[in-house]
């Protein structure tokens, strides 16, 4: 077997033997395949596909190049979620001690963010004292006491993952379908939950711009979890705005609490009820009420256990930007689109997000919305304030928010979009 056969075989539109994804995978974790090679493989994958069988045994081979971990001793089901990733979409916050609220056991293995995506471990990270490193021990130890973790993921997971994702990301292959499946895929059945709900978005803000790729995408993880005994299901939902009123750090910290305690914007409490069903269900506990789990308090009780598990302060002052600018509305009208992908490059010139996966964050940066798509707003009002400790960003932040949005009459409001466009599985 040698790497340049394995590309040559996919780069003529072949199909790959279950032999050549295992040796390609297994030799490129050890370093016999060189980055060059398997650049070119990921290109070929990219413009010429993989067929079902062939993205099932390449997440499969990923998962043979590392650990996997086993939850069997714990006494609740456990279900996790995972979010293709957005602008605002802080769901992970709010949902972890919710589902966990209600009996099932949440084992969130989470990232960091990259570009105008936001990550929830930057999130959680600006509570003071709380740390995303947990050794296995020390997470299954939370999943006991707390019955919910959010942390870092181990490097014996998937790291034949890990090694390619880096590639994929300075290699321009990331968009690739089945590498996106499997990259997703390999490390959520590695981490052992029973039950998974995939959170698919589609829109402006989203990795996937058109809900037909979105689908594609939801079908091909659905597939691959449901082939590997985990039962999987997904949710297509809208990502063509923000989600919720802000975007950042410590900001949306600040608005899941909000919801933990009963408030927060609609959105944010409609996507995180219709996971949370989602997530119960599939693990076998169907007639938990997350409605009320958040109403009585509960859920706000397991996420102040939580923080404090991993070393923060529930009580802690979330840091804030040094710095403020407002952006005004236009016209007096109702505002009719406020695109979701400039609202994240805006929050991530500010301070935000980062460029490479090296670059520090700045807690208290990012956007606060004022008003959302449908609303009524009058010439002069704030229609978002922008956070940074760096002032010399705004003049770029601005300038990434330049036809963003705009203002109509009010006979001209956009219908209501709904959040959840779909469900698979």
């Amino acid at each position: 077997m040698d790497a340049i056969s394995v590309i040559r075989a996919k780069r003529d539109r072949g199909r790959l033997s279950d032999e050549q994804i295992d040796w390609v995978i297994d030799a490129y974790t050890r370093g016999e395949v060189a980055d060059e090679q398997m650049s070119a493989l990921a290109m070929a994958i990219l413009l010429n596909g993989m067929d079902r069988a062939e993205i099932a045994r390449w997440t499969a081979a990923m998962i043979a190049s590392g650990d996997r971990m086993d939850f069997s001793r714990l006494s609740r089901p456990t279900a996790d979620k995972h979010s293709t990733g957005g602008v605002g979409d802080k769901i992970t916050l709010p949902l972890a001690p919710l589902v966990a609220a209600c009996g099932a056991a949440v084992p969130q293995l989470s990232g960091r963010g990259l570009g105008h995506t936001g990550g929830t471990l930057d999130k959680l990270e600006s509570i003071p004292g709380w740390r995303a490193e947990l050794s296995n021990d020390a997470m299954m130890t939370v999943l006991d006491e707390v019955g919910a973790v959010v942390c870092a993921a181990g490097d014996g997971l998937a790291p034949a993952d890990k090694k390619l994702y880096a590639l994929r990301d300075v290699t321009g292959t990331v968009e690739s379908i089945p590498l996106i499946a499997s990259s997703i895929m390999s490390k959520k059945i590695a981490e052992g939950t029973g039950a998974l709900v995939l959170d698919v978005k589609a829109g402006s803000g989203a990795f996937m711009k058109n809900i037909e790729d979105a689908r594609e995408l939801a079908s091909t993880m659905v597939g691959l979890g449901n082939d590997h005994g985990v039962r999987t299901i997904a949710l297509l939902t809208d990502m063509s705005v923000p989600l919720g009123l802000t975007a950042g750090n410590a900001l949306e910290v600040r608005e899941s609490v909000e919801v933990l305690a009963g408030g927060g914007p609609a959105d944010v409490v409609e996507l995180t009820l219709a996971l949370a069903r989602e997530m119960l269900d599939a693990a076998g506990l169907p007639d938990a009420d997350p409605v009320k789990a958040l109403a009585d308090g509960r859920a706000m009780d397991v996420w102040r256990r939580m923080v404090r598990a991993q070393g923060g302060d529930p009580d802690a002052p979330l840091p804030t930007a040094r710095e403020r600018h407002t952006v005004t509305a236009p016209a007096t009208g109702v505002l009719a689109e406020l695109d979701a992908y400039a609202v994240g490059v805006a929050a991530w010139r500010l301070g935000a997000g980062r460029a490479r996966k090296e670059d520090a964050v700045q807690a208290g940066a990012g956007v606060e919305l004022h008003a959302k798509p449908g609303e009524p707003v009058v010439a002069g009002q704030p229609l978002m304030t922008l956070h940074t400790d760096t002032p010399d960003a705004f003049g770029y932040a601005v300038e990434a928010l330049e036809g963003a949005f705009s203002v109509a009459a009010p006979d001209a409001a956009p219908a209501p979009r709904p959040i959840v466009l779909d469900r698979i599985g």
